[in-house]
């Protein structure tokens, strides 16, 4: 089993910083990818930033040059250091990884139950 834990979800004012973390734990051989997806009231659960084993980095146009993506390899934990956030960054912020499990080639996806970043004006 593998479970995905996220933290540091919460209210926010304009201009402000949040850190999101998310540990994977469990029968893990390696995690090829993890990233941070969001899904707003409404709208369809888009990707935020993702980030590979090797540490390369893709992100949403929306979200460039305002969030970092980076990793603890050692930690199976990733990270989203959002800063500027806006009102339209207000969504549900899910984990994700895409990882192996010892003794088995197949690549298996798992989410994390989600936290929420809430704009307070």
């Amino acid at each position: 089993q593998v479970q995905l834990v996220e933290s540091g979800g919460g209210l926010v004012q304009a201009g402000g910083s949040l850190r999101l973390s998310c540990a994977a734990s469990g029968n893990i051989f390696s995690i090829n990818t993890m990233g941070w997806y969001r899904q707003a009231p409404g709208k369809q659960r888009e990707l935020v930033a993702a980030i590979t084993i090797g540490g390369s980095t893709n992100y949403a146009d929306s979200v460039k040059g305002r969030f970092t993506i980076s990793t603890n390899i050692a930690k199976n934990t990733v990270y989203l250091q959002m800063n500027s956030l806006k009102p339209e960054d207000t969504a549900v912020y899910y984990c994700h990884a895409r990882l192996l499990k010892p003794w088995d080639s197949y690549e298996y996806d798992y989410w994390g139950q989600g936290t929420q970043v809430t704009f307070s004006s």
